[in-house]
């Protein structure tokens, strides 16, 4: 069986491109491969694989129900208590403070503008 390679994304899809993108890139710090403001689209470098957002019309009622879900990203972090508290001085809504999981690794969740929940992912 052929092995699938290439770039990998995941989509998060968002209902205000701008606000999510200015959230992203600059209050998480993700570098903006790709924006395109006609399209509502836009790329981050995340190291491994790039993350999308994806603005849902507000006249599109099933793209507006995917909207502020919990989102299965995992972002791995060098210092998760460090990224924590950094992250939550630039305003960002954690659900809780980070937790050691039974298995050793710590995870925090938090909030994205639209309310979509992303995990960090450290030790």
């Amino acid at each position: 069986m052929e092995q699938i390679a290439g770039n990998y994304a995941v989509r998060i899809y968002v209902t205000d491109r701008q606000r999510a993108l200015d959230f992203f890139s600059k209050t998480l710090g993700m570098p903006v491969i790709f924006a395109g403001t006609e399209m509502g689209w836009a790329e981050f470098d995340t190291g491994e694989a790039r993350l999308v957002i994806e603005r849902v019309s507000p006249d599109d009622a099933e793209g507006n129900q995917l909207a502020g879900r919990f989102v299965s990203v995992s972002l791995q972090v060098d210092d998760i208590r460090a990224t924590y508290e950094t992250l939550r001085s630039r305003g960002v809504e954690f659900l809780e403070p980070p937790e050691t999981q039974p298995w050793g690794g710590v995870l925090a969740h938090f909030r994205d503008p639209d309310g979509n929940v992303l995990t960090l992912f450290g030790s």
